[in-house]
């Protein structure tokens, strides 16, 4: 099993390590290259260099710095293209070591055939090494499980997430399928030995539930309102609404933001939208307006999403 610790205190992008306080406004959960085997057909194989770099001119110009690129194995990770993104754009970008969904994705990693150290092993070389061969480091670890279960398969990647996490003080970020399923992953994740200061639980906005989501704060976990501008989900009405009361009731340094565009037709640069500017350009607004004064908008896009992605000392 690999042991070797390096660059406590920093983030681990695809470019190297750099001062957390270089980020700037970052999206915590976004797609930049995909090429999944999925049921919904081009719409979700993004594989163009030229959009994805006019999409992140966009992001520049609306104030972002940095985005957490959270394509595993299983949906087309190619984190060379990732290196040549971020050396092109200015864009901080931060790859993903770890599996999620095998089942719905069609995943080309027989997930069922590893071991939890098998995994371990995997993704503490992705991190501390190179990811398929390259020299290009992961900078955080992603699992994930199914809607209302978590299968024997993903718990066996969560529980290798949590000691990835002991091991090399990498942070977790985490896939609930619409929502469900947190407290589980937090349980497996804190049996593993998981530091829950160091872990995202995603797309928690897909269902609002905020008494389960002021209770994951409180136990020290980051919550995942990443998938801001879709409506059909929860309106952005409520996820403003809950995200001032997280504020107001103490949780705002808790609370992380990003739309998961993973799609082409999310894309302003595929002639779609709403794009990478809509947080900065109009959820943030949206807030402001609401009555969150700067000092909060800077946790919830800056302080916070530079704490979660810092490497901590390891065990």
């Amino acid at each position: 099993m690999i042991t070797i610790m390096s660059g406590q205190g920093t983030v681990h992008t695809v470019l190297g390590e750099v001062e957390p306080g270089s980020l700037g406004l970052t999206l915590c959960h976004e797609h930049l290259v995909t090429a999944p085997r999925s049921r919904d057909g081009d719409d979700l194989v993004l594989d163009d260099a030229e959009r994805a770099l006019a999409e992140l001119a966009i992001f520049r110009q609306a104030g972002g710095g940095a985005l957490v690129e959270l394509t595993v194995r299983e949906l087309g990770r190619d984190v060379t293209s990732l290196r040549d993104l971020s050396a092109r754009s200015g864009v901080h970008v931060v790859s993903a070591t770890g599996h999620v969904s095998v089942d719905h994705w069609h995943g080309v990693t027989d997930v069922d055939a590893l071991t939890v150290d098998q995994l371990v092993d995997e993704m503490t070389g992705d991190l501390t090494m190179g990811v398929d061969g390259t020299d290009v480091r992961a900078g955080i670890i992603k699992a994930g499980s199914s809607r209302d279960e978590v299968t024997a398969a993903e718990r066996r990647v969560l529980t290798a997430a949590g000691q990835s996490q002991r091991i090399t003080g990498a942070p977790i970020t985490t896939h609930t399928t619409a929502g469900t399923m947190a407290p589980e992953q937090a349980h497996i994740l804190l049996a593993a030995g998981a530091d829950p200061r160091r872990v995202c639980l995603g797309h928690l906005d897909r269902r609002l539930s905020y008494e389960e989501h002021r209770a994951l704060a409180r136990d020290g976990f980051f919550l995942g309102y990443d998938c801001i501008s879709k409506d059909w989900y929860e309106p952005d009405s409520k996820r403003v609404e809950t995200i001032l009361r997280l504020v107001d009731d103490g949780f705002g340094e808790h609370v992380l933001l990003s739309g998961d565009l993973a799609r082409r037709s999310s894309w302003v640069s595929w002639g779609g939208g709403p794009g990478y500017s809509y947080i900065p350009w109009r959820f943030i607004p949206w807030l402001r307006r609401e009555g969150l004064d700067d000092a909060a908008i800077g946790r919830l896009t800056v302080e916070n999403p530079a704490r979660l992605l810092t490497w901590s000392a390891p065990g």
